[in-house]
Protein backbone atom coordinates (compact mmCIF):
# COMPACT_ATOMS: atom_id res chain seq x y z
CA UNK A 1 0.00 0.00 0.00
CA UNK A 2 1.77 3.39 -0.83
CA UNK A 3 1.99 6.18 1.63
CA UNK A 4 -0.16 8.50 0.26
CA UNK A 5 -3.36 5.76 0.58
CA UNK A 6 -1.97 4.89 4.24
CA UNK A 7 -2.31 8.81 5.09
CA UNK A 8 -5.45 9.14 3.44
CA UNK A 9 -7.22 5.87 4.72
CA UNK A 10 -5.99 6.73 8.10
CA UNK A 11 -7.27 10.57 7.86
CA UNK A 12 -10.81 8.99 6.81
CA UNK A 13 -11.02 6.63 9.66
CA UNK A 14 -9.59 9.05 12.12
CA UNK A 15 -12.21 11.76 11.04
CA UNK A 16 -15.22 9.15 11.54
CA UNK A 17 -13.60 8.84 14.89
CA UNK A 18 -11.88 5.90 14.98
CA UNK A 19 -8.21 6.74 16.68
CA UNK A 20 -6.18 5.13 13.85
CA UNK A 21 -3.50 7.41 11.86
CA UNK A 22 -0.56 6.17 9.79
CA UNK A 23 2.32 6.14 12.13
CA UNK A 24 5.56 5.74 10.21
CA UNK A 25 7.12 3.53 12.10
CA UNK A 26 8.67 0.20 11.31
CA UNK A 27 7.47 -2.72 13.81
CA UNK A 28 8.72 -2.57 16.99
CA UNK A 29 12.35 -4.19 16.94
CA UNK A 30 13.08 -7.26 19.65
CA UNK A 31 15.58 -7.01 22.34
CA UNK A 32 16.96 -9.55 24.74
CA UNK A 33 17.60 -7.32 27.99
CA UNK A 34 15.05 -3.69 28.46
CA UNK A 35 17.55 -3.08 31.19
CA UNK A 36 14.63 -1.94 33.69
CA UNK A 37 15.93 -1.12 36.95
CA UNK A 38 13.76 -0.44 40.13
CA UNK A 39 13.56 2.92 41.11
CA UNK A 40 14.96 3.27 44.90
CA UNK A 41 12.40 6.30 45.76
CA UNK A 42 9.06 4.67 44.71
CA UNK A 43 8.21 0.40 45.64
CA UNK A 44 8.36 -1.35 42.85
CA UNK A 45 8.36 1.59 39.96
CA UNK A 46 10.05 0.07 36.48
CA UNK A 47 12.53 2.60 35.16
CA UNK A 48 13.56 2.69 31.51
CA UNK A 49 15.67 5.01 32.12
CA UNK A 50 15.39 9.01 30.72
CA UNK A 51 12.50 9.78 32.90
CA UNK A 52 10.11 7.21 31.20
CA UNK A 53 9.38 5.35 34.35
CA UNK A 54 6.26 3.31 35.19
CA UNK A 55 4.90 4.03 38.77
CA UNK A 56 1.89 0.76 40.18
CA UNK A 57 0.26 3.18 42.22
CA UNK A 58 0.38 6.38 40.07
CA UNK A 59 -2.14 5.81 36.98
CA UNK A 60 -2.03 9.24 35.89
CA UNK A 61 2.15 9.40 36.72
CA UNK A 62 2.61 6.81 34.46
CA UNK A 63 0.31 8.08 31.46
CA UNK A 64 2.54 10.89 31.54
CA UNK A 65 5.52 9.26 31.29
CA UNK A 66 4.09 7.33 28.63
CA UNK A 67 3.07 10.45 26.65
CA UNK A 68 5.97 12.23 27.37
CA UNK A 69 9.24 10.31 28.57
CA UNK A 70 9.13 7.23 26.71
CA UNK A 71 10.92 7.08 23.35
CA UNK A 72 9.56 4.28 20.98
CA UNK A 73 12.11 1.13 21.85
CA UNK A 74 11.31 1.97 25.53
CA UNK A 75 7.41 1.68 24.84
CA UNK A 76 8.08 -1.50 22.96
CA UNK A 77 10.30 -2.71 25.60
CA UNK A 78 7.74 -2.16 28.26
CA UNK A 79 4.76 -3.96 25.87
CA UNK A 80 7.24 -6.80 25.91
CA UNK A 81 8.16 -6.87 29.33
CA UNK A 82 4.47 -6.65 30.36
CA UNK A 83 2.02 -9.90 31.16
CA UNK A 84 -1.33 -9.47 29.56
CA UNK A 85 -2.89 -8.69 32.73
CA UNK A 86 -6.34 -8.29 33.49
CA UNK A 87 -8.76 -7.68 31.11
CA UNK A 88 -10.21 -4.21 31.38
CA UNK A 89 -13.79 -3.95 32.30
CA UNK A 90 -16.11 -0.75 31.92
CA UNK A 91 -15.45 3.05 31.30
CA UNK A 92 -11.54 3.81 30.34
CA UNK A 93 -9.66 6.98 29.30
CA UNK A 94 -7.97 6.86 26.66
CA UNK A 95 -4.80 8.64 24.83
CA UNK A 96 -3.14 8.62 21.66
CA UNK A 97 0.80 7.86 22.53
CA UNK A 98 2.58 8.11 19.30
CA UNK A 99 3.17 9.73 17.47
CA UNK A 100 3.43 12.66 19.29
CA UNK A 101 2.12 15.23 16.54
CA UNK A 102 -1.17 13.20 16.71
CA UNK A 103 -1.85 13.57 20.76
CA UNK A 104 -3.31 16.84 21.00
CA UNK A 105 -5.88 16.64 18.43
CA UNK A 106 -6.78 13.04 19.27
CA UNK A 107 -9.13 14.01 22.33
CA UNK A 108 -11.33 15.62 19.90
CA UNK A 109 -12.14 12.54 18.03
CA UNK A 110 -11.18 9.74 20.79
CA UNK A 111 -11.47 9.37 24.43
CA UNK A 112 -11.34 5.37 25.40
CA UNK A 113 -13.24 2.72 25.52
CA UNK A 114 -16.12 1.02 27.01
CA UNK A 115 -15.43 -2.48 27.55
CA UNK A 116 -18.45 -4.95 28.05
CA UNK A 117 -15.73 -7.64 29.27
CA UNK A 118 -15.44 -10.77 31.96
CA UNK A 119 -12.34 -12.14 32.79
CA UNK A 120 -12.17 -13.69 29.57
CA UNK A 121 -12.80 -11.24 27.17
CA UNK A 122 -16.00 -9.83 25.45
CA UNK A 123 -16.74 -7.03 23.68
CA UNK A 124 -15.96 -3.10 23.67
CA UNK A 125 -17.11 0.81 21.73
CA UNK A 126 -14.73 3.05 21.27
CA UNK A 127 -15.93 6.55 23.38
CA UNK A 128 -15.77 9.02 20.40
CA UNK A 129 -15.57 12.67 20.01
CA UNK A 130 -15.18 14.79 23.22
CA UNK A 131 -18.85 13.29 24.05
CA UNK A 132 -18.17 9.79 24.41
CA UNK A 133 -20.42 8.67 22.09
CA UNK A 134 -20.37 4.77 22.13
CA UNK A 135 -18.79 3.39 18.45
CA UNK A 136 -16.49 0.88 16.73
CA UNK A 137 -17.36 -2.27 18.15
CA UNK A 138 -14.76 -4.62 18.64
CA UNK A 139 -14.22 -8.24 19.87
CA UNK A 140 -12.30 -8.74 22.89
CA UNK A 141 -9.82 -11.82 23.68
CA UNK A 142 -6.66 -13.51 24.46
CA UNK A 143 -4.69 -14.09 21.78
CA UNK A 144 -0.94 -14.38 20.79
CA UNK A 145 0.68 -11.02 19.79
CA UNK A 146 1.91 -9.70 16.45
CA UNK A 147 5.50 -8.37 18.19
CA UNK A 148 6.37 -11.30 19.93
CA UNK A 149 3.55 -14.17 20.08
CA UNK A 150 3.12 -14.03 23.56
CA UNK A 151 -0.44 -13.48 25.45
CA UNK A 152 -1.82 -9.96 24.73
CA UNK A 153 -5.81 -8.92 24.69
CA UNK A 154 -6.98 -8.34 21.02
CA UNK A 155 -9.54 -5.87 20.37
CA UNK A 156 -10.66 -7.05 17.33
CA UNK A 157 -12.34 -4.38 15.00
CA UNK A 158 -14.01 -7.20 12.49
CA UNK A 159 -17.63 -6.27 13.28
CA UNK A 160 -16.70 -2.35 12.76
CA UNK A 161 -16.31 0.34 9.58
CA UNK A 162 -12.91 -0.77 9.44
CA UNK A 163 -12.60 -4.17 9.91
CA UNK A 164 -8.75 -4.37 9.16
CA UNK A 165 -8.47 -2.76 12.30
CA UNK A 166 -6.79 -4.91 14.82
CA UNK A 167 -5.53 -3.68 18.35
CA UNK A 168 -3.46 -5.45 21.56
CA UNK A 169 -3.05 -4.27 24.66
CA UNK A 170 -1.24 -5.57 27.87
CA UNK A 171 -1.27 -4.29 31.50
CA UNK A 172 2.10 -2.36 32.42
CA UNK A 173 0.32 -1.40 35.74
CA UNK A 174 -2.16 -2.13 37.94
CA UNK A 175 -5.08 -0.16 35.16
CA UNK A 176 -3.05 0.64 32.77
CA UNK A 177 -3.19 -0.98 29.76
CA UNK A 178 -0.79 0.01 27.14
CA UNK A 179 -0.52 -1.06 23.26
CA UNK A 180 -0.54 -1.28 19.42
CA UNK A 181 -3.04 -0.20 16.28
CA UNK A 182 -2.47 -2.04 13.35
CA UNK A 183 -4.14 -2.01 9.82
CA UNK A 184 -4.35 -5.78 8.76
CA UNK A 185 -3.85 -5.49 4.71
CA UNK A 186 -4.04 -7.84 2.55
CA UNK A 187 0.05 -8.02 1.58
CA UNK A 188 0.95 -6.55 5.19
CA UNK A 189 0.38 -5.47 8.43
CA UNK A 190 1.11 -1.77 9.32
CA UNK A 191 1.60 -0.16 12.14
CA UNK A 192 -1.28 2.89 12.70
CA UNK A 193 0.01 4.07 16.10
CA UNK A 194 0.37 3.49 19.85
CA UNK A 195 -1.94 4.20 22.38
CA UNK A 196 -3.14 3.55 26.28
CA UNK A 197 -5.96 3.43 28.26
CA UNK A 198 -6.41 3.40 32.29
CA UNK A 199 -9.01 3.32 34.51
CA UNK A 200 -9.99 6.81 35.68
Amino acid sequence: MSTSRVVLLSALTFSLGFPSLFLGFDSPAASADSGVTADSDVAAAADYGGGCVLYPDNRAATIDSLRSRCGPAQQDAIFRDATQGEAPMGVKDGWVIRPPAVQSIARTFWIGKTFYTGPDGGYLMNRITGAGIEGWRADVYSAPAITDGMPTWALNYTPSPTPPVYDEIREVTPGVWFGYSWWRGALQTTLLLTFAIATP
